[in-house]
């Protein structure tokens, strides 16, 4: 039997439940710990699959039998908990955002050349199965030429007691947090990105961070694409990403996924829609393959370099209320 790699997690929030029943009886990997500053919400994670509990990333770091360690933080501890667990040996997936500036993340990719090691980003949402499927469409020219890409990430959210609305903390407000996400799967499905113009609509929410935003961006190959993002409102979307090509239209839904093709009247379902476990459990076993057998990353160190330098940019540009070229660690 090919032997499983052993994960930690570090932060046991509720993202970290997600991760735990995404190890059940997985092929590929194996989740041996869970550490949190809060003990008993480390051992409440850890009982999903019966592991062990701490109460420190010390403690993980310090452990001989973990390999990969998904680090599940607020974004302003993610530095320092992944380098300090690159420097004790520890392979690192680090969740998104992966870190609040570019200098930090280059800080953090020359910490793991230096052990010998591999960091890379965590973000669900490639991994999910319609996701790549709908990738693979336009890979095979199925819709045509790409021309206009749209995602919207919208929710009513009560940020008032959450860390995310807590800029010292989050590092910003939903640009960061769901925008992480949206420009990421921009540049998976454009290429990479050049030019990003944000823009933030009122406030509704008592918070010292954006609530809503609107994001546009150019590709490289000059195609357009627009953002929406919130957390005081839902605009009701059955699909959160859609795809226009010169013959025809892709939607990733929630619960459906289809597409049309301008010769066509009926839409073609080719998917069941957004499954979380199921993209955790992608995202676990795309990077304990790439440990133990040399799969490639379907996110890759330069992936998340280029994520954190499309948010700089996109930061900008929401002071400036202007287009705002990205720097060149986005165009790789």
């Amino acid at each position: 039997m090919t032997a499983k790699i052993r994960f930690a997690i570090v932060g046991a929030g509720g993202i970290a439940a997600s991760y735990a029943h995404a190890f059940v009886d997985h092929m590929d990997a194996e989740l041996v710990a869970v550490a949190d500053v809060r003990l008993e919400a480390a051992e409440k994670t850890a009982a999903i699959v019966g592991c062990r509990a701490y109460d420190s990333a010390d403690a993980i770091a310090d452990a001989d039998d973990i390999d990969a360690v998904i680090v599940a933080t607020p974004p302003l501890t993610h530095e320092a908990i992944s380098t300090n667990l690159l420097e004790h040996g520890k392979n690192v997936l680090c969740e998104k955002p992966f870190t609040i500036g570019v200098d930090s993340a280059h800080r953090m990719l020359t910490a793991a050349r230096r052990a010998g090691r591999t960091i890379t980003m965590a973000s669900k949402f490639r991994y999910v199965s319609d996701v790549s499927r709908a990738r693979s469409y336009i890979d095979d020219g199925l819709i045509g030429e790409v021309v206009l890409f749209e995602n919207a990430f919208t929710s009513r959210v009560d940020m008032s007691n959450r860390w995310n609305g807590d800029p010292a903390i989050s590092g910003g407000g939903v640009l960061i947090d769901n925008g992480a996400h949206s420009l990421d799967l921009t540049r998976y499905f454009l290429g990479p990105l050049v030019d990003v113009h944000a823009v933030e609509g009122r406030r509704l929410q008592p918070l010292p961070v954006e609530d809503t935003a609107q994001l546009f961006v150019r590709s490289a190959a000059g195609v357009m694409g627009t953002i929406d993002l919130s957390w005081s409102i839902n605009k009701e979307r059955e699909s959160y990403i859609e795809i226009h090509g010169l013959n025809g239209t892709i939607r990733i839904g929630w619960k459906v996924s289809k597409y049309k093709l301008s010769s066509s009247s009926e839409w073609v379902i080719f998917g069941n829609g957004y499954d979380k476990v199921q993209a955790f459990r992608g995202n676990i076993g795309n990077f304990a393959r790439h440990l133990r057998d040399g799969e490639k990353l379907v996110i890759s160190a330069c992936d998340a370099v280029a994520n954190v330098a499309a948010i700089d940019a996109a930061y900008r540009s929401l002071n400036r209320a202007d287009w705002t070229r990205l720097p060149e660690e986005a165009f790789v």
